[in-house]
């Protein structure tokens, strides 16, 4: 199962100053929110909840604020309706996006991300036009891990793959409702990740150089700035040297 990891720089992360913590609060409270309304507020028997609280307390969001997203979901508090809308579409050099919303009013929010799409060089396509080449996978990355020893318990916690690319990096591939519980038996065996989350992975890639790779960046930044964006996925790999 080891290999080069295809991986390593499809997942696009910004390395942006955190001047926007009020807003990653929000979108991090909606999630809480509908996910308890879906699964309910135990997090032991709720995965997408228990994801979604570990990346509250990763953003130091204070223990009332999680405890009261849940219990607007439960019901147990008055809160907003959300609901949960898939966008796809192209950006340049025809690289695939999805993007994940949620919202009180649909109008609004199609309107705002057809036009970040449109502002910034980008499509907004029809359901379904981009979709089959993503995959909704869980992830985990080690570094200066002992390779057999990772792989051995990854495989024993239920992991579906395990990738090693030339230098060494390491990542785990998990189902997304096995994430959580993976992540916590791999810590327990000593192996602590640098990375993780559940995401869509694009099948293939996009690579975008110089020019293009910065119009994409500008793109998928109009996207993730908007309030009813939960998150935005893309097939491209941005290479700006």
């Amino acid at each position: 199962m080891a290999g080069h990891s295809k991986w390593a720089n499809i997942q696009h992360k910004k390395a942006r100053v955190d001047a926007q913590r009020g807003r990653i609060f929000t979108k991090l409270i909606k999630e809480i929110t509908v996910a308890a309304k879906l699964g309910g507020g135990d997090p032991a028997s709720n995965p997408r909840l228990r994801l979604a609280m570990d990346k509250a307390w990763d953003a130091n969001m204070p223990k009332d604020n999680v405890q009261r997203a849940i219990d607007k979901g439960t019901g147990n508090l008055e809160g907003v309706e959300y609901i949960e809308l898939r966008y796809e579409g192209y950006g340049i050099g025809g690289a695939a996006l999805m993007v994940d919303c949620m919202t009180d009013n649909k109008t609004r929010t199609v309107a705002d991300v057809r036009h970040a799409f449109t502002k910034n060089g980008g499509n907004l396509g029809t359901d379904g036009c981009v979709a089959f080449n993503f995959s909704h996978q869980g992830y985990l990355v080690f570094a200066g891990a002992d390779e057999d020893a990772l792989m051995e318990a990854a495989l024993e916690a239920g992991a579906e793959d395990v990738i090693v690319d030339e230098d060494g990096i390491i990542e785990v591939i998990t189902a997304p409702a096995d994430w959580a519980g993976i992540k916590q038996s791999l810590e327990a065996s000593g192996f602590k990740s640098e990375d993780g989350d559940v995401t869509m992975r694009a099948q293939n890639a996009t690579d975008l150089y110089g020019e293009d790779a910065e119009k994409m960046q500008k793109l998928i930044d109009a996207l993730e700035d908007l309030d009813d964006v939960q998150n935005v996925y893309t097939s491209a790999i941005l290479h700006f040297e």
